[in-house]
């Protein structure tokens, strides 16, 4: 694979299969990094199709927690009470250039039931808000380290063809930046809303280790694989 940069509607890192690729996977980085962050992972995944990796980058925003201190944000957040003072506008302008993104796909011919849409903290918050909102049909939602953004909006605003759509959730049990209970929390609310979530805790803080790794390898080969 070799890493490459596209026209697209935000400006992305790629890493792009030797073959033609049959599916996407669109993976958001967390708050202060870039699409950079991911992009040494894609050789661990081994995936046994080919696949295009998309890793955009956030556009810079001053973030009120931070100090205002401008850096890459999908969103803006006020305090560390991630369920308080939730930041919709950014969240759903956010939403608005993912979608842009998962169209860019599909116009490059990879169907919307073969794009999975990834992210970790602040981007697996994002994946979580657009995956479930997507009026087609999505492989798959990776949502690393995070939780369910705008929860109390999901009722009225979710996408009938994603209620089945698989959802792999995974955790750090020392996470001190989006604790443990609050991804709980968050998973109660997706399974209760009818949600397929594969939920996985380790033994890590904010950040992925080598069993997740192999956890997320297994994952998406299977959900790719199943809508082949």
């Amino acid at each position: 694979m070799s890493p490459a940069h596209n026209e697209s509607p935000l400006p992305c890192v790629e890493v792009r299969p030797a073959a033609p690729p049959q599916a996407a996977v669109i993976w958001m980085h967390g708050l202060g990094a870039d699409g950079h962050d991911f992009e040494p992972l894609v050789p661990e995944l081994r995936m046994p199709l080919p696949v295009r990796f998309v890793f955009p980058h956030a556009p810079r925003r001053p973030v009120t927690v931070n100090g205002g201190y401008v850096m890459r944000a999908w969103y803006d957040i006020a305090a560390f009470d991630l369920s308080r003072g939730e930041d919709a506008d950014g969240i759903r302008a956010s939403a608005e250039k993912l979608e842009g993104l998962i169209a860019h796909e599909v116009d490059r011919g990879i169907p919307a039931r073969r794009i999975v849409i990834a992210g970790f903290s602040q981007g697996g918050a994002m994946a979580l808000h657009t995956g479930l909102r997507h009026r087609e049909r999505l492989a798959g939602i990776l949502a690393l380290s995070t939780y369910l953004p705008l929860a109390g909006t999901l009722a009225a605003e979710a996408a009938a063809a994603n209620r089945e759509c698989p959802v792999f959730m995974g955790h750090g049990q020392e996470d001190t930046v989006v604790a443990l209970p609050h991804a709980l929390l968050s998973r109660r609310r997706l399974e209760e809303a009818g949600y397929p979530v594969e939920w996985h805790e380790y033994s890590t803080g904010h950040g992925l280790c080598p069993d997740e790794i192999g956890d997320i390898r297994a994952w998406l080969a299977r959900v790719l694989a199943d809508d082949a």
